[in-house]
């Protein structure tokens, strides 16, 4: 890939050209999406990101933990020219094509359990949620779902109904899909709990199971096996033990949203596997095609068991996206699950030197490259700063370094797989700046 590790900012940002754009935009694109920077994005190459005025950013963030194998990785973009010079669609829901049998053969192999399975495409991970709901009911004939605070599992009107992460995603939408309960996800770093598992699932149990919803009308447990955006926060190890015998214990099916944190970005092919997780359904997207458009649910066989006609997708397993997710899948097969696991270990061991150098850092946590550094008030009372987190933000991006926040006051660090400790030194030395410019 490309040589250069660092940013290089030649213009005050935005810069003209990009000015120009972000004005125009304003005009035609809806004030709903979270545009938090002045960037306008011309090319991408491996680690780097160039704006329309030259300004060469390095990218920490990849599309939100989509491109998996860094921007235009040249083997996907090879497996995507070649494919869209042969078919760029037919619909998977009406025809065959062989690229898209492929992929969900391959899927069922990678995935968690060694037990039949069968797939299902969609373009996203929220329509993948989707089809995980209908789905669950179908297969149980239940109701009911069971999600956590903190969650994120989209944004479409059964996505969002299982989402417990901001109010501004549900404000003014509702009525949401009935029969959604939320729970507590176990937050290591802000419970002084000598059993936080055992207490969550006795809130689980005890508390929703035997006062308020009856376990045989719960279809579906939906949990991130480690949270995204809801703060980066993995669970204690045996939490996850706790609910998938509890799921079998009240015949509930398990599905692990792996949207972000699948496809090695955890050091490992799916995060379920650092927890010996083996989901009834697995929802896939992101980093499944280095950027191009796909999702999908792998269940077990006899869970997918819904009929013909039932649920469908026009674009679902495009051939285009396919071809890019079985290029990306063999490069994470041949490397960059294993360098995910090593540079995610060496981001944690730089960050935690900076943890001990600055007050307001209280926690590094994470898995692989899915890695997130908590900021706090001060260490002894572990109070939030989301203020001090969002300036940190920002002024990590005037400096060239594009990394984003995820939960109330935690960043996060969610780098293409390709990442080397040229650009974790680089982003290092960026933040190491930002902070001492802070007054840590």
């Amino acid at each position: 890939m490309e040589t250069i590790t660092f940013p290089s900012i030649l213009t005050a940002l935005p810069g003209p050209r990009s000015a120009a754009i972000i004005e125009t935009d304003r005009g035609y694109i809806s004030p709903s999406y979270t545009r938090d920077f002045p960037m306008v994005v011309e090319s991408g190459n491996g680690m780097l990101i160039t704006d329309v005025d030259g300004n060469v950013f390095l990218d920490f963030c990849c599309g939100i933990a989509v491109c998996s194998t860094g921007h235009c990785h040249p083997e996907v973009v090879q497996a995507v020219r070649s494919q869209a010079g042969k078919l760029m669609h037919m619909s998977g829901t009406d025809f065959y094509y062989r690229v898209q049998t492929d992929l969900a053969k391959k899927l069922t192999e990678i995935t968690p359990g060694n037990f039949p399975k069968k797939v299902f495409f969609t373009n996203s991970g929220t329509e993948a949620v989707e089809a995980a709901m209908k789905l669950a009911r179908y297969h149980t004939g239940r109701t009911r779902f069971i999600a956590y605070y903190g969650a994120f599992h989209g944004r479409t009107m059964g996505a969002v109904s299982l989402t417990g992460s901001k109010v501004v995603q549900k404000k003014g939408f509702g009525p949401f899909v009935p029969g959604v309960t939320h729970i507590p996800y176990p937050d290591p770093y802000h419970s002084d709990s000598p059993d936080l598992s055992q207490e969550c699932l006795n809130f689980m149990e005890k508390n929703v199971f035997e006062k308020t919803v009856s376990p045989d009308e719960v279809a579906a447990i939906f949990i991130e096996p480690i949270q995204g955006e809801g703060g980066y926060i993995v669970p204690p190890g045996d939490y996850l033990d706790g609910v998938q015998k509890l799921a079998r214990k009240h015949g509930i099916l398990l599905v692990a949203d792996e949207i972000q944190s699948g496809m090695g970005r955890t050091g490992k092919m799916f995060a379920s596997e650092h927890f010996d997780l083996e989901p009834d359904i697995i929802c896939l997207a992101k980093g499944i095609a280095s950027g191009m458009p796909l999702g999908a649910i792998v269940a077990r066989s006899e869970v997918m068991n819904w009929p013909y006609g039932s649920h469908a997708s026009t674009f679902g397993g495009n051939p285009v996206a396919c071809a890019a997710a079985l290029k990306t899948i063999g490069l994470l097969e041949n490397s960059l699950v294993e360098n995910a696991a090593r540079m995610g270990e060496y981001l944690q061991w730089q960050l935690k030197k900076l943890q001990e150098k600055y007050s307001f850092i209280g926690d590094v946590r994470g898995k692989g490259l899915m890695v997130g550094m908590e900021i706090v008030k001060d260490k002894s009372s572990r109070e939030k700063d989301p203020e001090l987190r969002n300036r940190i933000v920002e002024k990590a991006f005037y400096k060239g370094l594009i990394i984003l926040g995820c939960g109330a006051n935690t960043v996060r660090f969610a780098p293409a797989l390709i990442v080397e400790k040229e650009h974790i030194d680089s982003c290092l030395e960026i933040l190491d700046e930002v902070c001492l410019g802070l007054g840590g």
